[in-house]
Protein backbone atom coordinates (compact mmCIF):
# COMPACT_ATOMS: atom_id res chain seq x y z
CA UNK A 1 0.00 0.00 0.00
CA UNK A 2 3.19 2.62 1.02
CA UNK A 3 4.44 1.97 -2.55
CA UNK A 4 1.50 2.31 -4.18
CA UNK A 5 0.93 6.09 -2.80
CA UNK A 6 4.64 6.80 -3.38
CA UNK A 7 4.27 6.01 -6.79
CA UNK A 8 1.08 8.06 -7.46
CA UNK A 9 2.08 10.65 -5.70
CA UNK A 10 5.55 10.84 -8.06
CA UNK A 11 3.41 10.61 -10.65
CA UNK A 12 1.42 13.63 -9.61
CA UNK A 13 4.40 15.67 -9.42
CA UNK A 14 5.72 14.90 -12.74
CA UNK A 15 2.33 15.71 -14.45
CA UNK A 16 2.61 18.93 -11.99
CA UNK A 17 5.92 19.86 -12.89
CA UNK A 18 5.58 19.05 -16.70
CA UNK A 19 2.16 21.41 -16.74
CA UNK A 20 4.72 24.34 -14.94
CA UNK A 21 7.24 23.94 -18.32
CA UNK A 22 4.53 23.66 -20.98
CA UNK A 23 2.87 27.03 -19.34
CA UNK A 24 6.19 28.94 -19.28
CA UNK A 25 6.93 27.30 -22.26
CA UNK A 26 3.87 29.20 -23.51
CA UNK A 27 4.72 32.43 -21.91
CA UNK A 28 8.09 32.86 -23.27
CA UNK A 29 6.49 32.26 -26.46
CA UNK A 30 3.80 34.78 -26.35
CA UNK A 31 6.51 37.07 -25.06
CA UNK A 32 8.86 36.72 -28.18
CA UNK A 33 5.85 36.82 -30.40
CA UNK A 34 5.05 40.04 -29.26
CA UNK A 35 8.45 41.50 -29.41
CA UNK A 36 8.78 39.89 -32.87
CA UNK A 37 5.30 41.54 -33.99
CA UNK A 38 6.58 45.27 -32.80
CA UNK A 39 9.73 45.22 -34.32
CA UNK A 40 8.22 43.46 -37.88
CA UNK A 41 5.08 45.95 -37.86
CA UNK A 42 7.64 49.27 -36.12
CA UNK A 43 7.85 50.93 -40.23
CA UNK A 44 6.02 48.50 -42.41
CA UNK A 45 3.25 49.91 -44.67
CA UNK A 46 0.74 47.64 -46.22
CA UNK A 47 0.09 50.00 -49.19
CA UNK A 48 3.32 49.07 -51.65
CA UNK A 49 4.27 45.61 -53.24
CA UNK A 50 6.48 43.98 -50.70
CA UNK A 51 9.78 43.88 -52.65
CA UNK A 52 13.46 45.12 -52.51
CA UNK A 53 12.86 46.02 -56.32
CA UNK A 54 9.85 47.63 -57.89
CA UNK A 55 10.79 46.21 -61.15
CA UNK A 56 10.81 42.38 -60.07
CA UNK A 57 7.66 40.37 -60.35
CA UNK A 58 5.86 38.93 -57.32
CA UNK A 59 5.08 35.65 -57.46
CA UNK A 60 1.16 34.99 -56.26
CA UNK A 61 0.20 31.17 -55.83
CA UNK A 62 -3.58 30.72 -55.74
CA UNK A 63 -5.77 27.20 -55.01
CA UNK A 64 -8.72 27.11 -54.80
CA UNK A 65 -11.12 24.35 -53.17
CA UNK A 66 -14.50 23.96 -53.42
CA UNK A 67 -16.71 23.24 -50.78
CA UNK A 68 -20.25 23.16 -51.74
CA UNK A 69 -22.36 24.24 -54.68
CA UNK A 70 -25.31 26.49 -53.35
CA UNK A 71 -27.65 26.81 -56.41
CA UNK A 72 -27.27 26.93 -59.92
CA UNK A 73 -30.08 29.45 -61.64
CA UNK A 74 -30.56 28.60 -65.18
CA UNK A 75 -32.79 31.53 -65.95
CA UNK A 76 -30.67 34.02 -64.77
CA UNK A 77 -27.35 32.19 -65.38
CA UNK A 78 -25.43 32.34 -61.96
CA UNK A 79 -23.57 29.78 -60.41
CA UNK A 80 -23.77 30.14 -56.64
CA UNK A 81 -20.49 28.47 -54.78
CA UNK A 82 -18.66 27.74 -51.48
CA UNK A 83 -15.04 28.19 -52.15
CA UNK A 84 -12.15 27.75 -49.66
CA UNK A 85 -9.70 30.25 -51.78
CA UNK A 86 -5.47 30.05 -50.41
CA UNK A 87 -3.18 32.33 -51.57
CA UNK A 88 0.40 32.42 -50.52
CA UNK A 89 2.90 34.82 -51.42
CA UNK A 90 6.52 36.04 -50.34
CA UNK A 91 6.81 39.42 -47.91
CA UNK A 92 10.64 41.04 -48.36
CA UNK A 93 10.05 43.22 -45.61
CA UNK A 94 8.79 40.80 -43.28
CA UNK A 95 11.37 38.12 -42.65
CA UNK A 96 13.26 37.13 -38.98
CA UNK A 97 15.92 34.99 -37.62
CA UNK A 98 13.76 32.33 -35.76
CA UNK A 99 16.89 31.42 -33.65
CA UNK A 100 16.88 35.60 -32.09
CA UNK A 101 13.23 34.25 -31.22
CA UNK A 102 13.76 31.19 -29.24
CA UNK A 103 12.90 29.25 -32.10
CA UNK A 104 9.69 30.65 -33.68
CA UNK A 105 8.78 29.73 -36.92
CA UNK A 106 5.23 31.22 -37.53
CA UNK A 107 2.74 33.57 -36.18
CA UNK A 108 -0.64 34.99 -36.92
CA UNK A 109 -1.83 37.79 -37.37
CA UNK A 110 -5.15 40.02 -39.15
CA UNK A 111 -5.12 39.61 -43.05
CA UNK A 112 -5.51 43.58 -42.82
CA UNK A 113 -1.83 44.41 -41.64
CA UNK A 114 -0.15 43.03 -44.23
CA UNK A 115 0.03 43.67 -48.25
CA UNK A 116 -2.25 41.77 -49.55
CA UNK A 117 -2.95 40.81 -53.57
CA UNK A 118 -5.96 42.61 -55.35
CA UNK A 119 -6.81 39.15 -56.56
CA UNK A 120 -10.87 38.86 -57.38
CA UNK A 121 -13.47 37.02 -59.71
CA UNK A 122 -13.32 38.39 -62.75
CA UNK A 123 -16.94 36.88 -63.85
CA UNK A 124 -18.78 38.29 -60.72
CA UNK A 125 -22.49 38.62 -61.10
CA UNK A 126 -23.29 39.85 -57.50
CA UNK A 127 -24.07 43.21 -56.38
CA UNK A 128 -22.06 43.35 -53.15
CA UNK A 129 -18.73 44.68 -53.82
CA UNK A 130 -17.73 44.04 -50.44
CA UNK A 131 -13.95 43.13 -48.97
CA UNK A 132 -12.46 39.73 -48.92
CA UNK A 133 -13.16 38.00 -45.17
CA UNK A 134 -10.77 39.87 -42.77
CA UNK A 135 -9.43 36.10 -41.33
CA UNK A 136 -5.99 35.61 -39.99
CA UNK A 137 -2.43 34.89 -42.21
CA UNK A 138 0.24 32.67 -41.22
CA UNK A 139 3.47 35.00 -41.05
CA UNK A 140 6.31 32.21 -41.48
CA UNK A 141 10.20 33.43 -40.54
CA UNK A 142 11.35 33.46 -44.72
CA UNK A 143 8.22 36.22 -45.32
CA UNK A 144 5.83 33.54 -47.23
CA UNK A 145 2.40 34.36 -46.12
CA UNK A 146 -0.21 32.23 -46.30
CA UNK A 147 -3.86 33.48 -46.45
CA UNK A 148 -6.86 30.52 -46.21
CA UNK A 149 -10.03 33.17 -46.66
CA UNK A 150 -13.33 31.34 -47.56
CA UNK A 151 -16.02 33.03 -50.09
CA UNK A 152 -19.61 32.77 -50.85
CA UNK A 153 -19.54 33.67 -54.92
CA UNK A 154 -21.66 34.12 -57.50
CA UNK A 155 -20.27 33.41 -61.07
CA UNK A 156 -21.94 34.32 -64.71
CA UNK A 157 -22.09 30.67 -66.47
CA UNK A 158 -23.29 30.65 -69.69
CA UNK A 159 -25.79 27.96 -69.82
CA UNK A 160 -26.90 25.64 -72.34
CA UNK A 161 -30.41 23.96 -72.18
CA UNK A 162 -30.50 21.84 -74.84
CA UNK A 163 -30.61 18.96 -73.72
CA UNK A 164 -32.13 19.47 -70.30
CA UNK A 165 -32.94 17.35 -68.36
CA UNK A 166 -29.73 15.91 -69.43
CA UNK A 167 -27.51 18.32 -69.95
CA UNK A 168 -23.80 18.95 -68.97
CA UNK A 169 -22.65 22.39 -68.09
CA UNK A 170 -19.07 24.08 -67.81
CA UNK A 171 -19.11 26.86 -65.56
CA UNK A 172 -15.88 28.93 -65.55
CA UNK A 173 -14.26 30.83 -62.59
CA UNK A 174 -11.68 33.01 -63.46
CA UNK A 175 -9.42 34.82 -60.86
CA UNK A 176 -6.91 37.29 -61.61
CA UNK A 177 -5.74 41.13 -60.07
CA UNK A 178 -7.01 43.78 -60.61
CA UNK A 179 -5.23 46.62 -61.17
CA UNK A 180 -1.29 44.69 -61.35
CA UNK A 181 -0.28 43.59 -64.30
CA UNK A 182 1.97 40.96 -65.55
CA UNK A 183 5.14 42.91 -64.97
CA UNK A 184 4.27 43.66 -61.59
CA UNK A 185 2.22 40.31 -59.57
CA UNK A 186 2.35 36.82 -61.34
CA UNK A 187 -0.60 34.10 -61.08
CA UNK A 188 0.67 30.43 -60.89
CA UNK A 189 -1.40 27.65 -59.94
CA UNK A 190 -0.91 25.46 -57.18
CA UNK A 191 -2.46 22.31 -58.70
CA UNK A 192 -3.47 21.57 -61.87
CA UNK A 193 -7.10 21.56 -60.67
CA UNK A 194 -9.30 22.92 -58.36
CA UNK A 195 -9.13 20.63 -55.44
CA UNK A 196 -12.57 18.37 -54.38
CA UNK A 197 -11.37 16.52 -51.42
CA UNK A 198 -13.61 18.12 -49.28
CA UNK A 199 -16.67 18.72 -51.60
CA UNK A 200 -20.19 18.38 -50.27
CA UNK A 201 -22.62 16.01 -52.68
CA UNK A 202 -25.29 18.07 -54.80
CA UNK A 203 -28.71 16.68 -54.65
CA UNK A 204 -29.07 17.89 -58.13
CA UNK A 205 -25.18 18.16 -60.23
CA UNK A 206 -22.24 15.52 -60.30
CA UNK A 207 -18.61 17.15 -60.41
CA UNK A 208 -16.91 15.59 -63.25
CA UNK A 209 -13.77 17.40 -62.50
CA UNK A 210 -12.69 21.07 -62.11
CA UNK A 211 -9.42 21.49 -64.52
CA UNK A 212 -7.26 25.18 -64.15
CA UNK A 213 -5.61 27.25 -66.56
CA UNK A 214 -3.92 29.85 -66.66
CA UNK A 215 -3.98 32.90 -69.25
CA UNK A 216 -2.40 35.78 -70.45
CA UNK A 217 -4.44 37.99 -71.88
CA UNK A 218 -3.05 41.85 -73.47
CA UNK A 219 -6.09 44.44 -73.36
CA UNK A 220 -6.63 46.71 -76.25
CA UNK A 221 -6.24 49.54 -73.30
CA UNK A 222 -2.70 48.61 -72.18
CA UNK A 223 0.50 47.14 -73.69
CA UNK A 224 1.12 44.91 -70.61
CA UNK A 225 0.55 41.83 -69.94
CA UNK A 226 -2.67 40.36 -67.27
CA UNK A 227 -2.13 37.23 -66.22
CA UNK A 228 -5.73 34.79 -64.74
CA UNK A 229 -6.30 31.70 -63.84
CA UNK A 230 -9.35 30.16 -64.49
CA UNK A 231 -11.13 27.29 -63.37
CA UNK A 232 -13.80 25.32 -65.33
CA UNK A 233 -16.24 23.73 -63.12
CA UNK A 234 -17.71 20.63 -65.12
CA UNK A 235 -21.35 19.72 -63.75
CA UNK A 236 -23.37 16.82 -65.19
CA UNK A 237 -27.00 17.17 -63.95
CA UNK A 238 -28.80 14.34 -62.19
CA UNK A 239 -31.97 13.87 -64.32
CA UNK A 240 -33.62 11.61 -61.80
CA UNK A 241 -36.17 13.95 -60.59
CA UNK A 242 -37.07 15.82 -63.88
CA UNK A 243 -37.96 12.18 -65.29
CA UNK A 244 -39.79 11.19 -63.00
CA UNK A 245 -41.85 14.41 -62.78
CA UNK A 246 -41.78 15.73 -65.62
CA UNK A 247 -41.03 13.32 -68.58
CA UNK A 248 -42.71 10.37 -67.46
CA UNK A 249 -45.92 12.08 -66.80
CA UNK A 250 -45.61 13.63 -70.12
CA UNK A 251 -45.16 10.06 -72.18
CA UNK A 252 -48.16 8.64 -69.95
CA UNK A 253 -50.16 11.64 -71.06
CA UNK A 254 -49.09 11.57 -74.92
CA UNK A 255 -50.11 7.66 -74.82
CA UNK A 256 -54.07 8.57 -73.99
CA UNK A 257 -54.12 10.86 -76.87
CA UNK A 258 -54.31 7.97 -79.32
CA UNK A 259 -57.04 6.52 -77.10
CA UNK A 260 -59.23 9.10 -78.29
CA UNK A 261 -59.89 7.34 -81.77
CA UNK A 262 -61.08 4.07 -79.54
CA UNK A 263 -63.59 5.82 -78.05
CA UNK A 264 -67.13 5.33 -79.35
CA UNK A 265 -68.14 7.83 -81.61
CA UNK A 266 -71.52 8.55 -79.70
CA UNK A 267 -70.20 9.03 -76.39
CA UNK A 268 -69.48 12.63 -76.73
CA UNK A 269 -66.20 12.80 -74.93
CA UNK A 270 -63.51 11.84 -78.35
CA UNK A 271 -62.99 15.73 -78.54
CA UNK A 272 -62.83 16.10 -74.59
CA UNK A 273 -60.34 13.82 -73.94
CA UNK A 274 -57.98 15.69 -76.70
CA UNK A 275 -58.79 18.83 -75.29
CA UNK A 276 -58.11 17.67 -71.74
CA UNK A 277 -54.56 15.90 -72.44
CA UNK A 278 -53.90 19.44 -74.58
CA UNK A 279 -54.36 21.38 -71.34
CA UNK A 280 -52.63 18.76 -69.43
CA UNK A 281 -49.41 19.42 -71.55
CA UNK A 282 -49.68 23.04 -71.94
CA UNK A 283 -49.48 23.09 -67.99
CA UNK A 284 -46.42 20.61 -67.80
CA UNK A 285 -44.66 22.62 -70.87
CA UNK A 286 -45.64 26.26 -68.36
CA UNK A 287 -43.72 24.29 -65.94
CA UNK A 288 -40.34 23.86 -67.99
CA UNK A 289 -40.47 27.56 -69.36
CA UNK A 290 -40.31 29.24 -66.02
CA UNK A 291 -37.04 27.22 -64.73
CA UNK A 292 -35.48 27.74 -68.15
CA UNK A 293 -33.35 30.67 -69.60
CA UNK A 294 -35.28 33.10 -72.48
CA UNK A 295 -33.06 31.97 -75.23
CA UNK A 296 -33.08 30.67 -78.76
CA UNK A 297 -31.63 26.88 -77.69
CA UNK A 298 -34.62 24.86 -76.53
CA UNK A 299 -34.34 22.33 -74.29
CA UNK A 300 -34.98 18.84 -75.24
CA UNK A 301 -37.82 18.16 -73.19
CA UNK A 302 -39.88 21.46 -74.74
CA UNK A 303 -39.44 20.21 -78.31
CA UNK A 304 -41.13 16.74 -76.89
CA UNK A 305 -43.53 18.65 -75.45
CA UNK A 306 -44.74 20.94 -78.28
CA UNK A 307 -43.87 17.41 -80.69
CA UNK A 308 -46.78 16.04 -78.67
CA UNK A 309 -49.01 18.88 -78.48
CA UNK A 310 -48.74 19.29 -82.48
CA UNK A 311 -49.42 15.57 -82.59
CA UNK A 312 -52.62 16.02 -80.05
CA UNK A 313 -53.98 19.05 -81.56
CA UNK A 314 -53.47 17.07 -85.32
CA UNK A 315 -55.52 14.35 -83.56
CA UNK A 316 -57.85 16.45 -81.97
CA UNK A 317 -58.54 17.36 -85.73
CA UNK A 318 -58.82 14.17 -87.30
CA UNK A 319 -61.57 13.09 -84.63
CA UNK A 320 -63.85 16.59 -85.66
CA UNK A 321 -63.52 15.26 -89.32
CA UNK A 322 -63.78 11.61 -88.79
CA UNK A 323 -67.15 12.24 -86.51
CA UNK A 324 -68.60 14.69 -89.18
CA UNK A 325 -68.08 10.98 -91.48
CA UNK A 326 -69.82 9.45 -88.87
CA UNK A 327 -72.73 11.30 -88.51
CA UNK A 328 -73.36 10.99 -92.14
CA UNK A 329 -77.12 10.30 -92.20
CA UNK A 330 -79.70 9.56 -95.24
CA UNK A 331 -78.83 13.18 -96.60
CA UNK A 332 -75.03 11.81 -97.60
CA UNK A 333 -73.83 10.59 -100.44
CA UNK A 334 -73.11 6.76 -100.82
CA UNK A 335 -69.78 5.63 -100.29
CA UNK A 336 -67.44 5.70 -102.98
CA UNK A 337 -66.60 2.84 -104.85
CA UNK A 338 -62.94 3.15 -104.29
CA UNK A 339 -63.55 3.93 -100.19
CA UNK A 340 -65.71 0.74 -100.57
CA UNK A 341 -63.17 -1.50 -101.61
CA UNK A 342 -60.04 0.24 -99.79
CA UNK A 343 -61.76 1.11 -96.40
CA UNK A 344 -64.52 -1.56 -95.94
CA UNK A 345 -62.95 -4.60 -97.89
CA UNK A 346 -59.08 -4.37 -97.26
CA UNK A 347 -58.53 -2.17 -94.00
CA UNK A 348 -61.97 -3.35 -92.05
CA UNK A 349 -60.01 -6.60 -92.18
CA UNK A 350 -56.53 -5.35 -91.21
CA UNK A 351 -58.22 -3.37 -88.72
CA UNK A 352 -60.44 -6.08 -87.35
CA UNK A 353 -63.46 -3.67 -88.00
CA UNK A 354 -66.99 -5.40 -87.55
CA UNK A 355 -70.35 -4.33 -89.01
CA UNK A 356 -72.23 -1.76 -86.84
CA UNK A 357 -73.10 -3.80 -83.68
CA UNK A 358 -71.00 -6.54 -83.99
CA UNK A 359 -68.01 -7.35 -81.81
CA UNK A 360 -64.60 -8.26 -82.94
CA UNK A 361 -65.08 -11.48 -80.01
CA UNK A 362 -68.72 -12.75 -80.27
CA UNK A 363 -70.04 -11.52 -83.48
CA UNK A 364 -72.27 -14.84 -84.53
CA UNK A 365 -74.02 -15.10 -80.92
CA UNK A 366 -75.13 -11.27 -81.59
CA UNK A 367 -76.40 -12.29 -84.99
CA UNK A 368 -78.46 -15.23 -83.21
CA UNK A 369 -79.83 -12.97 -80.46
CA UNK A 370 -80.95 -10.74 -83.13
CA UNK A 371 -82.86 -13.68 -85.22
CA UNK A 372 -84.27 -14.53 -82.20
CA UNK A 373 -86.18 -11.66 -81.48
CA UNK A 374 -89.38 -11.11 -82.85
CA UNK A 375 -91.39 -7.74 -83.76
CA UNK A 376 -88.61 -6.01 -83.54
CA UNK A 377 -86.20 -4.67 -86.08
CA UNK A 378 -84.65 -6.53 -88.86
CA UNK A 379 -81.03 -7.38 -89.33
CA UNK A 380 -78.99 -6.65 -91.11
CA UNK A 381 -78.26 -9.76 -93.31
CA UNK A 382 -82.41 -9.80 -93.67
CA UNK A 383 -82.41 -5.94 -94.83
CA UNK A 384 -80.21 -6.75 -97.49
CA UNK A 385 -81.76 -9.78 -98.99
CA UNK A 386 -85.15 -7.57 -98.46
CA UNK A 387 -83.58 -4.86 -100.26
CA UNK A 388 -82.55 -7.46 -103.18
CA UNK A 389 -86.00 -9.11 -103.29
CA UNK A 390 -88.07 -6.13 -102.69
CA UNK A 391 -88.80 -5.43 -106.43
CA UNK A 392 -89.56 -8.63 -106.81
CA UNK A 393 -91.86 -9.00 -103.94
CA UNK A 394 -93.89 -6.20 -105.24
CA UNK A 395 -94.57 -7.11 -108.79
CA UNK A 396 -95.88 -10.51 -107.14
CA UNK A 397 -98.16 -8.44 -105.05
CA UNK A 398 -99.49 -6.82 -108.02
CA UNK A 399 -99.96 -9.84 -109.77
CA UNK A 400 -102.21 -11.76 -107.76
CA UNK A 401 -104.05 -8.56 -107.08
CA UNK A 402 -104.78 -7.87 -110.22
CA UNK A 403 -105.38 -12.20 -110.83
CA UNK A 404 -108.03 -11.97 -107.92
CA UNK A 405 -109.85 -9.27 -108.88
CA UNK A 406 -110.08 -10.60 -112.35
CA UNK A 407 -111.28 -13.99 -110.98
CA UNK A 408 -113.56 -11.56 -108.91
CA UNK A 409 -114.93 -9.69 -111.77
CA UNK A 410 -115.20 -12.89 -113.48
CA UNK A 411 -117.55 -14.56 -111.23
CA UNK A 412 -119.79 -11.69 -110.57
CA UNK A 413 -120.12 -10.00 -114.00
CA UNK A 414 -123.35 -9.40 -113.83
CA UNK A 415 -123.07 -6.53 -110.85
CA UNK A 416 -121.09 -4.22 -113.20
CA UNK A 417 -121.93 -1.51 -111.27
CA UNK A 418 -121.12 -2.49 -108.01
CA UNK A 419 -117.94 -3.96 -109.40
CA UNK A 420 -116.73 -0.87 -111.05
CA UNK A 421 -116.51 0.66 -107.48
CA UNK A 422 -115.11 -2.62 -106.13
CA UNK A 423 -112.20 -2.54 -108.62
CA UNK A 424 -111.21 1.19 -107.55
CA UNK A 425 -110.77 0.18 -104.65
CA UNK A 426 -108.36 -2.73 -105.29
CA UNK A 427 -106.42 -0.16 -107.74
CA UNK A 428 -106.25 2.57 -104.62
CA UNK A 429 -105.31 -0.44 -102.30
CA UNK A 430 -102.65 -1.67 -104.59
CA UNK A 431 -100.89 1.64 -105.28
CA UNK A 432 -101.17 2.71 -101.47
CA UNK A 433 -98.93 -1.10 -100.86
CA UNK A 434 -96.60 0.44 -103.78
CA UNK A 435 -96.18 3.39 -102.02
CA UNK A 436 -95.59 1.70 -98.58
CA UNK A 437 -92.79 -0.73 -100.43
CA UNK A 438 -91.34 2.34 -102.08
CA UNK A 439 -90.85 3.83 -98.86
CA UNK A 440 -89.86 0.88 -96.58
CA UNK A 441 -87.08 0.43 -99.74
CA UNK A 442 -85.78 4.30 -99.15
CA UNK A 443 -85.66 3.47 -95.74
CA UNK A 444 -83.65 0.19 -95.95
CA UNK A 445 -81.58 1.80 -98.64
CA UNK A 446 -80.91 4.96 -96.59
CA UNK A 447 -80.11 2.96 -92.89
CA UNK A 448 -77.60 0.94 -94.95
CA UNK A 449 -75.95 4.24 -96.38
CA UNK A 450 -75.53 5.52 -92.87
CA UNK A 451 -74.18 1.75 -91.28
CA UNK A 452 -71.48 2.19 -94.97
CA UNK A 453 -70.62 5.88 -93.33
CA UNK A 454 -70.26 4.62 -89.45
CA UNK A 455 -67.95 1.63 -90.40
CA UNK A 456 -65.74 4.00 -93.03
CA UNK A 457 -65.34 6.47 -89.86
CA UNK A 458 -64.74 3.21 -87.51
CA UNK A 459 -61.97 2.34 -89.63
CA UNK A 460 -60.74 5.47 -90.38
CA UNK A 461 -60.63 5.90 -86.20
CA UNK A 462 -58.84 2.31 -85.33
CA UNK A 463 -56.66 3.35 -88.49
CA UNK A 464 -55.43 6.51 -86.90
CA UNK A 465 -55.12 5.03 -83.95
CA UNK A 466 -52.19 3.35 -84.62
CA UNK A 467 -50.52 5.30 -86.72
CA UNK A 468 -50.79 7.73 -83.63
CA UNK A 469 -49.44 5.08 -81.05
CA UNK A 470 -46.43 4.43 -83.23
CA UNK A 471 -45.14 8.40 -83.29
CA UNK A 472 -45.56 8.35 -79.50
CA UNK A 473 -43.68 5.64 -79.37
CA UNK A 474 -41.01 6.86 -81.74
CA UNK A 475 -40.85 10.11 -80.44
CA UNK A 476 -40.41 8.99 -76.57
CA UNK A 477 -37.67 6.77 -77.98
CA UNK A 478 -36.09 9.00 -80.36
CA UNK A 479 -35.94 11.36 -76.75
CA UNK A 480 -33.92 8.90 -74.79
CA UNK A 481 -31.88 7.99 -77.55
CA UNK A 482 -30.84 12.02 -77.52
CA UNK A 483 -30.18 11.78 -73.95
CA UNK A 484 -28.38 8.87 -73.97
Amino acid sequence: MKRNNLSSFYVSLWLLFTAAMLQAVESAKGKYAQMLFSELFEDYSNALRPVEDTDKVLNVTLQITLSQIKDMDERNQILTAYLWIRQSWYDAYLKWDKDKYDGLDSIRIPSNLVWRPDIVLYNKADDDFSEPVNTNVVLRYDGKITWDAPAITKSSCVVDVSYFPFDSQQCNLTFGSWTYNGNQVDIINSLDSGDLSDFVEDVEWEIHGMPAVKNVITYGCCSEPYPDVTFTLILKRKSSFYIFNLLLPCILISFLAPLGFYLPADSGEKVSLGVTVLLALTVFQLMVAEIMPPSENVPLIGKYYIATMTMITASTALTIIIMNVHHCGSEAKPVPQWARVVILDYMSKIFFVYDVGENCTSPRREKEQEYRLEGGDMCQGADRKNHLSSGNDDSDLKENLNGNLNKSFGVHGENVRENVNCRSCYKMLIKNIEYIANCVRDHKANRAKGIEWKKVAKVMDRFFMWIFFIMVFFMSVLVIGKAA
